[in-house]
């Protein structure tokens, strides 16, 4: 299966292009943004699972990352409320559930660098925010190896960046507000994919963003 695999070009996926499938665990919804291969495969997705559903234990045979978006998400190791950021190595394993009130999820599986392994979970509700680059920004990072870094990146209203280019291209999940650009308007929900060497100029109007971001983590002529 292969769902906006090419790594060269641009993709973005609003909430209104949203078409939900069904996993093979009753119970569990998927939205899936990229793939490449089937149910053991590389994909990013938002997944959904209702109250109380428990997925079949699995191994993350080229690991796994989530961003909790809402409800809890609980596993062998822990319970995982929204706004938590979970990294499982490369052999790791578990069996997911979810909490009273179901769990919304953004995850990446099989994206991982055989030399990270680090796990690691962070409460961003309880995390320490840094300044950014510019006035208006504040910076909350999440995980970094080789060329990958990966953060939340917080914009207050009318915050401007300047022009830059994403060397190992960008990806961004906006969880609130709007984040726009010179390519168009982002409502929380959207997802996109810009490619090695991508140029924009980011900003925000009256609602300010709240954007999940992961850089230097894509090379031209590798699909995933």
């Amino acid at each position: 299966m292969l769902i906006r695999h090419d790594l060269s070009r641009r993709f973005v996926v609003c909430p209104a292009d949203y078409q939900w499938i069904d996993s093979p665990v009753a119970g569990v919804r998927r939205m899936p943004l990229d793939r490449v291969g089937a149910e053991q495969g590389r994909a990013t997705s938002i997944v959904e699972y209702d109250a109380h559903t428990v997925f079949t234990a699995h191994e993350h045979s080229g690991g796994e990352e989530f961003f909790v978006l809402s409800g809890t998400l609980i596993d062998d190791a822990g319970h995982y409320c929204a706004g938590t950021y979970v990294r499982n190595p490369v052999g790791s394993r578990h069996t997911p559930r979810a909490g009273p009130d179901g769990a919304r999820l953004f995850v990446k599986l099989g994206q991982s660098h055989p030399d990270d392994q680090d796990r690691k979970v962070i409460n961003t509700t309880r995390s320490k925010w840094f300044q950014g680059l510019v006035p208006g920004l504040q910076v909350l990072p999440l995980h970094e190896h080789l060329s990958e870094h990966c953060a939340l990146v917080r914009w207050a209203p009318h915050t401007e960046f300047s022009r830059h280019q994403h060397w190992g291209g960008e990806e961004i999940l906006v969880l609130q507000g709007t984040f726009i650009d010179e390519h168009g308007s982002y409502p929380a929900g959207s997802w996109l994919r810009s490619p090695h060497r991508s140029i924009h100029t980011p900003y925000t109007r009256e609602d300010g963003a709240l954007i999940w971001v992961k850089t230097g983590h894509l090379s031209v002529g590798e699909s995933h």
